[in-house]
């Protein structure tokens, strides 16, 4: 179809896209988290609104970094040992998309009829999608530090035929 001029990173632009709109997902989320906990437990409604759009922007951009994620993992360098943690990690990535729009659209449903107050069982959904998105920084984590994608001297490595 068409060629893309590829760096040393085996990408078409400067530096991987994914990893920078992931790590805003994360701030959002666990930031949105906080404010929650803190307005629940000292009765600041106004953390609750905070968490909210927090949680609603975060939940429009983890479906960027899955853009980015995707396109990024076909332009990777794969070899037989990533393919499992690549392949979760994928799944885990689409899964906390729906699970975020879900939880945005839970919240959004309980600030419009509620807005002073929040559930106990929301807090109990946070915490999980929370322990969630720590695994998927796990999962994340060891696909940059552990397999090398878009490192370099890995890309480098498998250019030259060696298999890391």
């Amino acid at each position: 179809m068409f060629a893309l001029n590829l760096n040393s990173q085996n990408l078409p632009y400067p530096d991987p896209v994914h990893p920078i709109v992931v790590h805003f997902v994360i701030a959002m989320v666990f930031f949105s988290f906080i404010c929650d906990v803190i307005g629940y437990f000292t009765r600041n409604t106004r953390l609750f609104e905070v968490g909210f759009w927090n949680m609603f922007v975060a939940a429009i951009a983890i479906f960027v970094a899955i853009i980015f994620g995707e396109f990024e993992a076909g332009l990777a360098q794969i070899y037989p040992a990533v393919q499992p943690t690549l392949n979760f990690h994928t799944l885990m990535g689409w899964s906390l998309g729906a699970i975020f729009a879900i939880i945005t659209a839970w919240r959004f449903v309980i600030r419009d009829r509620h807005p002073l107050k929040l559930p106990p069982a929301y807090l109990g959904v946070a915490t999980f999608l929370i322990c969630l998105v720590f695994l998927q920084i796990y999962l994340g984590s060891k696909l940059f530090w552990v397999y090398g994608l878009h490192v370099e001297p890995v890309v480098e490595a498998m250019k030259q035929g060696v298999s890391p």
